[in-house]
């Protein structure tokens, strides 16, 4: 598996497509979730990806702060259906983590994720800070991640 973390202006076109298409797939389509996908962000994102070959395993957004929040953000979590229970959404959140920890030196990263999740972001370092809320009609909860 290679892990590459690129900004929007290094993406390929075909990168950026797997991106794309990817994200459709398991937020839209297999979680019947209708949002609108291209809020603008990915410009300003650094772009966490893992590929096996050619393809895309898993990815996820980096946001610096002021973007989504006054922390620094990672969003746009996947693991493609053919990748999925080896581990690999661990591996992606903790490289995102360490780089915005060591390269943007951030303190603190804020997450909007799914309470499904929770156990799952608690197990990284990430803390509850919100009561649940409707995003895209699915539950959510801020967390928060400080650097110790």
């Amino acid at each position: 598996m290679k892990f590459t973390i690129k900004p929007f202006e290094e993406l390929t076109a075909a990168e950026l497509y797997e991106i794309i298409k990817e994200r459709i797939n398991v937020f839209i389509v297999e979680q019947d979730c209708p949002y609108y996908d291209c809020d603008g962000k990915d410009y300003k994102a650094r772009h966490l990806q893992a590929k096996e070959g050619h393809r895309l395993a898993g990815y996820l957004r980096i946001l610096p702060p002021g973007i989504s929040y006054a922390e620094a953000s990672i969003g746009r979590v996947l693991v493609a259906k053919d990748f999925r229970r080896r581990g690999l959404a661990r591996s992606l959140m903790n490289l995102a983590i360490q780089y915005i920890f060591t390269e943007m030196k951030e303190k603190q990263i804020r997450i909007s994720g799914q309470t499904y999740l929770e156990k799952f972001y608690t197990s990284l370092g990430f803390e509850k800070v919100s009561d649940v809320y409707l995003e895209d009609n699915l539950p959510h909860i801020e967390m928060l991640c400080k650097l110790s």
